[in-house]
């Protein structure tokens, strides 16, 4: 690992620091980059997390996807945690804080609000972002790349009336132009550019020497989409700390819950950290783009619900560079 990716951490943190204060220096710019947006998907954002996927896509063998089924133990705990705990544990974090804990503090309609808007993030588990979680980890790519497919699918089936029964509303549209458009960008085409360039490199070695070519470029897009996210919430994050400070609570509870349930199991099961790291990452790691997207078509664009998808928007990278260093460190006890 370079001194530059040692210190991660430190660069995203300036990234943040750096964000809020080109929201005040160039709001011109920040503008601009907040209305190129298709179907609640951000371009510029979308462009820098293709570029950080399409590395780690370089690396996936299709024809090691047979091995998949021979380690099925990595995708149940993927799909057990996303589909039959996530969801329900964020609603209940969620209920105990705004209903109780800060109940003296917020508003009862604004609690219920922030309350949806968590669920929202626990029913929407990563696509995206994962792959790069992934790789820094040095995730099994082919089995990552199994993982979210299998994923995206049953969101597809699954995200509706999950959400449908805990906010009951019966009303639940799925978002679908960008539910298609994010699997699109952030998993078709950089799968088949990886494809095509791993076909053109032809043999391991070089596949592996342009993978480590390509990886410092990954964490710089990495480091601006942080830097571009803060910006266009810079105003924000100024505005309402102490909001913001409060809806972080849960999220925070919930991610790193989660990591250690998913983490614990994959333990216990003996999964290789390959693929171990990744399948916790995948349940850590919302989908942002669906979550905010569902809460501003049900609740509004000046909503507590959109709100609260936006901190975990803000929340997310911080904690999921901490997992990944943590990840890191317990590889060894993997065997």
């Amino acid at each position: 690992m370079g001194s530059f990716e040692r210190y991660l951490t430190l660069w995203v943190a300036l990234a943040m620091v750096g964000g809020i204060a080109l929201g005040f220096l160039a709001p011109s710019l920040v503008f601009a980059i907040s209305v190129a947006e298709v179907a609640s998907v951000n371009l510029v954002v979308a462009v820098l997390i293709w570029a950080m996927v399409y590395p780690m896509m370089v690396g996936v063998d299709p024809g090691s996807l047979r091995n998949v089924a021979r380690q099925p133990a990595g995708l149940i705990i993927t799909l057990v945690v996303n589909w039959l705990i996530k969801p329900f544990t964020m609603a209940l974090l969620a209920v105990l804080f705004f209903d109780h804990v800060f109940a003296p503090w917020i508003d009862p309609e604004d609690a219920s609000q922030y309350i949806a808007g968590l669920i929202l993030l626990g029913a929407a588990p990563c696509t995206a972002m994962v792959f790069v979680w992934s790789q820094l980890t040095k995730g099994d790519e082919t089995y990552t790349l199994v993982q979210v497919s299998v994923n995206d699918v049953i969101m597809v089936f699954a995200f509706a009336p999950i959400v449908a029964v805990l906010l009951g509303v019966t009303d639940i549209e799925v978002p679908w132009q960008t539910l298609v458009l994010s699997v699109v960008l952030y998993v078709v085409l950089p799968l088949a550019a990886g494809l095509i360039t791993r076909a053109r490199l032809g043999s391991p070695a070089a596949i592996e020497l342009f993978k480590e070519q390509v990886k410092p470029w990954s964490v710089m897009g990495l480091i601006v989409t942080v830097m571009i996210l803060f910006a266009l919430q810079g105003q924000t994050i100024l505005d309402r700390p102490m909001v913001i400070a409060l809806i972080a609570v849960p999220i925070l509870l919930q991610s790193y819950g989660i990591f250690a349930l998913a983490y614990g199991a994959a333990y216990l099961m003996k999964v290789p950290h390959r693929v171990a790291a990744p399948c916790a990452m995948i349940g850590t790691s919302n989908f942002f783009e669906l979550a905010v997207a569902v809460a501003i078509s049900l609740f509004g664009l000046q909503s507590g619900a959109a709100l609260a998808t936006v901190v975990g928007v803000l929340v997310e990278v911080p904690v999921m560079l901490s997992l990944v260093a943590f990840a890191n460190r317990t590889r060894a006890r993997f065997g």
